[in-house]
């Protein structure tokens, strides 16, 4: 054991034992101590220092600081750090680490000992901070001190400290390349610890670890992509690690089996639609690049494939003798993908992306690649000028007339158990209810060539010989004409031409056939010819059909011709046409032909999608122009009805107020006039000492029954009145608003505005004048019996002297005279305010009222408004996204052409076929 181990271990004091094992360690050094102390100069410190070391053992640490407080020479470092250690075990940390922090050496052990003694101290005291720095600086001056590094680590785990954890695996992994350190990376990375750390910190120990193991530096590498994967980092990873990879060697020999498929399915995410180009512009050609250098043998074919569709579309992004080793690999490799899998995967994520960005329907292009790949059954397209027979064809071959007028749509028979009939459009599947719905179909004029209709029915014939009839509709017009017929070819098989026997193979023939050769030069083409019966005799028909096979063969060679007629016997007529399909049957590579249509049907829909794209521009143009007329409308309708609101409310309230005013200045006029004829009630011989209540009573009697008979009948036919002339206006508005309406809904083309008035305010008002004019009970109106001074004098008057005879003609005359001439306005005004009070509510609630009819159509006017002004700022918002970033559509199907492209390198141009365009 060296000195040094000695002294970490405070063993030092066994160098003073020797022989002496049996006996104490203490009485050994007492003897000692004795004996050196005897000596002229006595050297004391080393006993001393040993004796310490057998007090702190025994832990009698205040005797062991006795003993180290006065240590000279080399071991007073030690024994300072000794006496720390003392006071660490006494629980005296702060003067722990006072000494501690004391020492200063140049002895690269004392000061690491030193330093995980602080280190310990530190974690005791709560101080993590200084803990983590004293452990780091020491792990940085002195990394081979045994078992600093792993103390470390479990320190780092133990406080979940994961970026410390991490820094000392990647920097002992570099520094003594121990692959026992790159697992503890590893670990650390599938715990998903690194993931928030940047990329290229890791660079340094990758590249270290692909010099000392491969097949380690691939596991670390997988797990670090996989941790990546979902972060925001990842982008910042694939560029970051793919141009690591391009400056190692690496070697195809051996088997990159994982990296391999991680290049394979990162590429595959980025052409997927979601990624803008030049953003994957950055990364993707190194990507690529790489995985041609590492593609193992199930991947080379498609890694090359990708090199070279990935530089069609983007010439000079990737090297060329990266190119030319794709070209290479391809021409020599053969491809065992399933590629009907690979190239259904493309379409279906097409179909997927343009569901997402509202791009319309696709209906018609995936039932296509549903027949595309139904290889058992041959698709023979039937089709010929207008009048040349091909639904008699067709009617006699299924045995039904199925077809009485000519074609509109494309029809598709096909065999099937039940009866079936299905119309496919872009937007739509529809299930037809039977014969007469299919005829309704075909007997339509416009927006026939939009739809296909699907025939499904039993046939023996169809069954027996696996074939599909595809009617079209008769070509005639100009090429552009016959091209919306004609632009379904690629979903034949075989093209069976109808000829008329009167007339055939004329001119306009050869132009359609020649067209046809333009659109589908892969899709072989055989006539029928039709209406044999119609040639006059058997002789005439023979030249006809060899003429016609001359002229046919002159211009197609390999073309088969078959005689047919209506008339003919049925059964040898399909026994004959049988055989003819049997003889351009094509059994061989059909289902690479198909794949080869599979990829053109891509290609168009790809490029129908960026014509929508260009359509829905011009779309949102003319929403936004069309909403904002229709706005501009909508917004005057609601003034224009607001005006007609209050102008409602103001004429009602007016015709009321002005019956209102009639009925106050009748009662204002009849009531005094009423009053003073009750002077007649007032005789000589009338007792006048209580005659003032009598005429109030009176009075009040006579009020009541004008009121009832005279001023309520009369008030109850002008409410009448009233309510029809409101009826009336209200009649006259709401036809207005029909008016209105029906004038939207002729921009709209539909049914979308209904203003509908709620007539139910009349009922009200008709309820409530009959409820209020049923009756009216007039409270007794102080009429006589008010204190004004002529009435109390009146009273006063007929009290004193009403006892005295004399004085009674007195009494009459002045008692006639008052009630004749008094002043009744103001109980006029008492009778008229309690007359009407009750129809107060009513009055009070006209406007309130008016409102409330027209509540409906202002409601609906101003909602609509809202709407369409929702609808203007999302186009407008759509618009400025599409023309600010008009990648967004460009991108994803461009790269939807990369795969496309892809797919075509490695099936139809990799077996030397002809791609269809």
């Amino acid at each position: 054991m060296t000195l040094e181990e000695r002294l970490i271990q405070k063993n030092y004091y066994k160098m003073f034992i020797n022989e002496h094992e049996e006996i104490h360690p203490i009485r050994v050094l007492g003897d000692a101590f004795q004996e050196e102390a005897r000596k002229d100069i006595p050297e004391l410190s080393a006993i001393r220092f040993a004796q310490g070391e057998v007090y702190f053992h025994h832990k009698d640490f205040e005797a062991a600081i006795f003993k180290w407080e006065n240590i000279p020479g080399e071991l007073e470092l030690w024994a300072r750090k000794n006496t720390a250690d003392a006071y660490y075990e006494l629980g005296m940390l702060s003067t722990a680490e006072d000494l501690y922090t004391a020492i200063e050496t140049d002895q690269t052990t004392l000061k690491t000992e030193v330093a995980l003694k602080l280190f310990s101290l530190y974690i005791k005291k709560g101080n993590l901070d200084a803990a983590v720095s004293v452990i780091k600086s020491t792990i940085a001056e002195n990394p081979d001190y045994p078992n600093v590094t792993a103390i470390a680590r479990s320190f780092f785990e133990e406080q979940n400290d994961w970026n410390n954890a991490v820094e000392l695996a990647v920097n002992e992994a570099k520094r003594t390349e121990s692959i026992e350190w790159f697992t503890i990376l590893q670990t650390y990375v599938e715990s998903g610890v690194t993931k928030e750390l940047v990329p290229s910190y890791f660079s340094q120990v990758l590249i270290t670890l692909f010099h000392l193991d491969k097949m380690k530096f691939e596991q670390l590498l997988s797990a670090f992509w996989n941790s990546y994967k979902h972060q925001d980092s990842y982008f910042a990873w694939i560029k970051e690690i793919n141009q690591l990879l391009l400056m190692l060697e690496l070697e195809r020999n051996f088997d990159w089996h994982e990296l391999s498929r991680l290049h394979r399915d990162a590429y595959f995410s980025f052409i997927n639609g979601r990624y803008f180009i030049q953003m994957l512009q950055e990364f993707v050609p190194d990507l690529l690049t790489n995985w041609l250098r590492i593609a193992d043998t199930k991947n080379v074919v498609l890694s090359s494939a990708a090199v070279l569709s990935w530089n069609e579309l983007f010439p000079a992004t990737i090297v060329p003798v990266v190119v030319k080793e794709a070209e290479k690999l391809l021409s020599i490799t053969e491809s065992d993908i399933d590629e009907l899998e690979e190239c259904l995967t493309l379409f279906d994520s097409i179909i997927q992306w343009a569901v997402e960005h509202d791009m319309g329907g696709n209906n018609r292009v995936q039932w296509t690649v549903e027949q595309l790949i139904d290889f058992d059954t041959q698709h023979v397209l039937v089709t010929g000028l207008s009048g040349s027979g091909k639904s008699s064809f067709l009617n006699t071959v299924l045995g039904e007339h199925l077809q009485d007028s000519p074609t509109s749509s494309m029809v598709m028979f096909k065999h099937a158990e039940e009866t079936e009939i299905t119309e496919i459009t872009d937007q739509e599947v529809t299930r037809l209810a039977g014969f007469a719905d299919f005829q309704e179909r075909m007997d339509r004029l416009r927006n026939a060539l939009e739809s296909i209709i699907e025939y499904r029915r039993p046939s023996i014939f169809l069954q027996e010989n696996q074939v599909a009839f595809i009617d079209t509709p008769g070509l005639k017009g100009t090429p552009a004409d016959r091209y919306e017929v004609l632009k379904n070819l690629q979903l034949a098989d075989t093209i069976l031409f109808v000829l008329d026997a009167n007339a055939s193979f004329t001119d306009k023939e050869r132009s359609v056939l020649t067209q046809i050769g333009e659109l589908a030069p892969d899709v072989p083409v055989h006539f029928l010819l039709s209406k044999m019966d119609t040639v006059v005799n058997e002789q005439d028909a023979i030249h006809i059909l060899e003429e016609t096979k001359s002229k046919i063969h002159a211009f197609l060679p390999d073309a088969r011709v078959f005689a047919f007629s209506s008339h003919y016997d049925r059964n040898q007529q399909l026994n004959d046409l049988k055989a003819f399909i049997n003889s351009f049957r094509n059994v061989r590579n059909i289902a690479d032909k198909r794949l080869a249509k599979l990829l053109y049907f891509i290609r168009i829909t790809i490029a129908g999608m960026l014509q929508k794209r260009t359509d829905v521009e011009n779309q949102l143009v003319e929403a936004i122009r069309w909403n904002e007329e229709i706005l501009m409308k909508l917004t005057g309708a609601v003034h224009q009805l607001d005006d007609t609101v209050a102008q409602k409310a103001k004429s009602v309230s007016k015709a009321y107020y002005d019956m209102k005013e009639d009925i106050e200045q009748e009662i204002a006029t009849m009531v005094p006039r009423m009053l003073q004829e009750c002077s007649e009630l007032v005789k000589e011989d009338s007792n006048f000492s209580k005659i003032h209540l009598d005429l109030n009573v009176e009075m009040n009697k006579r009020l009541q029954e004008y009121l009832d008979q005279q001023v309520m009948p009369k008030y109850y036919r002008s409410l009448q009145e009233w309510i029809e002339i409101c009826r009336e206006e209200f009649v006259q508005s709401q036809e207005y608003l029909q008016e209105l309406a029906e004038g939207f809904n002729s921009i709209y083309g539909e049914d979308k505005i209904s203003l509908f008035c709620d007539f139910k305010v009349l009922d009200d008002w008709r309820r409530d004048t009959d409820r209020m004019t049923s009756r009216f009970h007039l409270e007794s109106i102080n009429i006589l019996l008010r204190r004004t001074p002529s009435q109390f004098l009146m009273k006063s008057a007929g009290k004193l002297f009403g006892a005295i005879s004399q004085n009674k003609t007195m009494l009459y005359n002045k008692y006639k005279a008052f009630v004749e001439h008094e002043d009744y306005s103001d109980t006029a005004k008492a009778v008229s305010r309690q007359f009407l009070q009750p129809f107060t509510l009513l009055e009070n609630s006209l406007e309130r009222d008016v409102a409330l009819f027209f509540k409906q159509p202002i409601s609906l006017l101003n909602s609509t408004v809202e709407e369409t002004k929702k609808e203007i700022a999302a186009n407008k918002e759509m618009l400025n996204k599409l023309n600010t970033n008009p990648e967004m559509f460009r991108d994803p199907l461009t790269l939807f052409n990369v795969r496309l492209r892809q797919f075509e390198w490695m099936t139809v141009a990799g077996k030397g076929m002809q791609a269809v365009y």
